[in-house]
Order: structure tokens, then sequence, then C-alpha cells
């Protein structure tokens, strides 16, 4: 009991008291005044009265002063039954001045605290699961059970499914490299490392697993397929390289050290060597320069230099850059419709994209005996679709979706014969798509192949003046032209 409330009952007490004290007073006088002529059963009787009566005022004035105090108390009760679950909202209304009152103001004072407080955990909670959300990573935390705490947007995803906090990781993941970490994190209270390849179809993620103060573990997973996927390609790309400079180079070493060992070669023999010797090394510089201009092309640093040009100008001065490679090749060159959409494109890439390919349609193509160049436009798409087409032997169907790859060849020997390098349409694709189009390729066994790639119509139009003429030789030079 505090201070007060004990002051309060001392003086209700002492009230008592003094009103007992009033009362026997009372009684007493009366019983001396009639004490001659009773006796001591009534004046024992008169004493029994005045004490009766003193507890029957003292009694509703200390049972009301005790409700009153218990039901405060029991107001207390409930606010802080309701605080334990959860209503911060809660508030005490004493309109009394004691200790009791104090009391509760402290309380609606730690109740006020402890709802900033929750509300700020709440905040930084909300906060941390944002900053969980917008990773790249897979996240999923579980208990030292094995149940699932907490999971991330992207582990959601990656599961396909909801993961229901409270269940078993297992339930929702399957992946057995996945699971084996988390165990051994849990068990172990150690990082963990590892790979998993099952998890989703075709990618690859790094596991790392490691224990959490509470007796859980965090999972933590990272795609790596993009980076596989890289390494792979540079793997592929330094062998095939590698490759591609070892056998003219071996050819040559073997040329030179069979003129060297000979002290009096024949004139004859002499030049037919130095012709293969020739040949070989053009074949290197064609590699060599084919790799620098890819490697200018997949740069972050390159730019073109668009200008608008009529799509019919662009296929006219195709067919008339490569008039006298096909004077030399005895394949005829064909012309057919273009429309007269302006496309934005750079001059002097268009002239690499449709050299490359009009070439390669003479290489492949050379059986059909010609090649046409022509273009269309695709209104609903707002593009302008160029074609190189030949009527040679064609190729298969599993060929299509790689033919744009680098070193890819459908005839490995047949490439080599001709002078291919592999890297021709790996340069046209990065050209086409620096410029905002896409490229494709259709071919049927027997029907020849059709090389197609879209430009982006200009829009609005622009002034007639404004466009490149049909001649592109006249463009100037680019700026990032490669030394």
């Amino acid at each position: 009991m505090t201070r007060k409330v004990f002051y309060k009952l001392l003086a209700v007490f002492a009230l008592l008291l003094v009103f007992h004290a009033a009362v026997m007073e009372m009684f007493f006088r009366r019983i001396v005044v009639n004490s001659a002529g009773g006796s001591l059963h009534v004046l024992g009787r008169e004493a029994l009265l005045s004490g009766v009566a003193a507890i029957l005022v003292a009694l509703p004035l200390a049972a009301w002063f005790s409700l009153n105090i218990s039901q405060r108390l029991r107001r207390m009760v409930g606010f802080a039954h309701r605080i334990a679950e959860g209503d911060l909202d809660a508030r005490l209304d004493d309109g009394y001045r004691d200790e009791i009152s104090a009391m509760a103001e402290a309380l609606n004072t730690t109740a006020a605290r402890l709802q900033q407080s929750f509300a700020e955990l709440e905040s930084r909670r909300s906060e941390l699961a944002a900053l969980l959300d917008s990773m790249q990573e897979a996240v999923v935390a579980i208990t030292r059970e094995g149940n699932v705490s907490w999971s991330n947007a992207v582990m959601q995803r990656l599961t396909g499914s909801p993961i229901r906090e409270g269940r078993a990781l297992v339930h929702s993941v399957r992946d057995p490299d996945v699971l084996a970490c988390a165990e051994g994190a849990l068990r172990h209270r150690e990082l963990r490392l590892g790979r998993a390849n099952s998890l989703v179809h075709g990618r690859i993620f790094e596991i790392n697993a490691a224990p959490t103060p509470g007796g859980g573990a965090v999972v933590v997973l990272h795609d790596v397929t993009s980076v596989e996927a890289a390494e792979k390609s540079r793997r592929d790309f330094i062998a095939n390289v590698s490759h591609e400079l070892r056998t003219p180079l071996t050819s040559i070493s073997g040329y030179v050290e069979t003129l060297l060992e000979d002290p009096d070669p024949r004139p004859e023999t002499t030049r037919e060597f130095l012709q293969i010797i020739l040949k070989n090394s053009n074949r290197m510089n064609r590699l060599t320069e084919d790799l620098l201009e890819l490697a200018g092309v997949e740069s972050p640093d390159y730019k073109l230099i668009p200008q608008p040009i009529r799509a019919s100008a662009l296929v006219e001065d195709a067919i008339e850059s490569l008039a006298g490679l096909v004077v030399e090749s005895g394949i005829a060159l064909e012309s057919g419709s273009a429309p007269a959409d302006v496309v934005m494109a750079d001059p002097d890439a268009m002239t690499q994209v449709f050299g490359n390919l009009i070439e390669n349609a003479m290489k492949y193509g050379k059986s059909g005996g010609r090649v046409r160049v022509f273009a269309q436009s695709l209104a609903t798409q707002n593009v302008v679709e160029f074609v190189v087409q030949d009527f040679g032997p064609g190729m298969a169907y599993e060929h299509l979706n790689r033919i744009f790859e680098r070193f890819y060849r459908i005839d490995k020997a047949r490439s080599r014969d001709s002078g291919g390098t592999g890297l021709g349409l790996a340069i046209v694709k990065h050209i086409v798509q620096a410029h905002g189009g896409r490229i494709w390729a259709e071919s049927e066994l027997g029907r020849g192949a059709a090389f197609h790639f879209t430009l982006p119509i200009l829009t609005p139009a622009v002034p007639v003046s404004a466009i490149v003429p049909a001649s592109i030789e006249s463009t100037p030079v680019r700026k990032d032209e490669k030394i």
C-alpha cells in the first residue's frame, strides 16, 4: 500500500475513533443520568448498542473506500492485460491526485514509449523487408528447428509457390544442395558454401548459408547463370581464337622450315610455298581485323552517328558498293523493291552490315547463281525490314538460332577454304542491335537462305533537305573509327 493511501486509511480510522468516542460519550452520559434506577444488565446493553452503532457507521465508509481502491487497481490490471495483448493505444484515465494516480500516469508514459518503440521497430522492419525484397539475391531465414521464419520476394518467385512461415524449408525448397548447406549451418554453426543446379531449370546459384545468433540460419542464393555463361563464352572465345590462329601459324611455320632446310629449293616450289604462306598470313590478318571490329561493336563505348536515310538509298548503295566483288565472283546481285521510308542509320555501319551479309551469301549460296537484296515496310511495327537472300543449298533449322554466334560454322572445312573467320555475322548482329533493330535468319535445305534485319522508321518525318542522298560514300568519316 502506498504512503498516501495509508495516510487516507489512517485518517478514516481516526475519524471512526472520534465518532466512536462521541457516540460512547453520549451513551455514557445517558447511562450516568439513568444509573440510579438502572441495573448492570442495562448498562451492558447500552455499551453494546453504542459499539454496534459505531461499527454500523464505520463499515460502509470502509467498504466504500476499499471498493474505490479495488476498482482503480482492477482498471490497472485490465490496462496491463491490454498492453500484453498488443493494444498499445490503451491509456488509463484516473482523476484522483494520489500515488495510485501517479502510478497510472507512469503506466501511461510507459505505454506511450512502448508504442513509439514498436512503431520504430516496425518501420525499420519494413525498411529491411523492402531492402531485402529489392535485392537480386534470394534470401530465406530459418529457425533452429529448420522452419522458415522469413523469405524475400525473390525467393518466393524462385520456388514458384508461396513459402509459408512456420513450415519446414524442405516443403518449399527441394534442391539437395540448398538443404545440405542450411543443415550444415544449423548443426555445425559455421558458414557453408555450395552451388545449386536443380533449384530452377537452366539456372545456377551460389549458396551462402550462415548461422544467426538466435540459433537459426540465413540462406542466400546468388544467381551466377550469366557469370557462368560469360565465363564459358570467354573460355570458348579464347579456345576458338587460339585454334584459328594456331592453324595458319602451324602452316606458315612448316613451310618456312621446309624452305630453310632445303639449301637449293626450286623456284617454282619456293613460289608455291610463299603463296601458301601469304594466304595464311592474309587469313590471320582478316581474323585480327574481325576480332578488333567485334571488340569495338561489343564495347560499351561503341557509338554510332545515325543520320536520316531513305531505305531505298541503303539498298541501292549496297548494290553499287559491291559491284566489283560481284563481277569477280560471277554471281548476279539483284536489287528488289524498297520503300521510301526514312530510317535513322549510321551509313558506315550499314555499309559493313550489307557487305558482310552479301559476301556471306555469295560464299555459301554460290550454287544458286544470284543474290537478291530488297526491303519492305512493316507499318504495324513501325520498322523497315531489309532482306539479303541467296538461292544456294540453304541450312538446317537447328543452325538458325546459332548462326550469329562467334566462330559458329555450319561447315568448318568449307568456311576455312573460303577464307571465313566466323565473326562476320556476329559483328552484323551487334551493329543492328545498336541501331535498335533485330536480325534473324530463315532457311530451308535446298531452297537457299535469307537474312532479315529491321531498322526503326523515323517519326515524325524530317525535312527532305536533311535526308542523306543515295550515295553513302559521301558520308563523313566516323569519329570513333578504330586505328
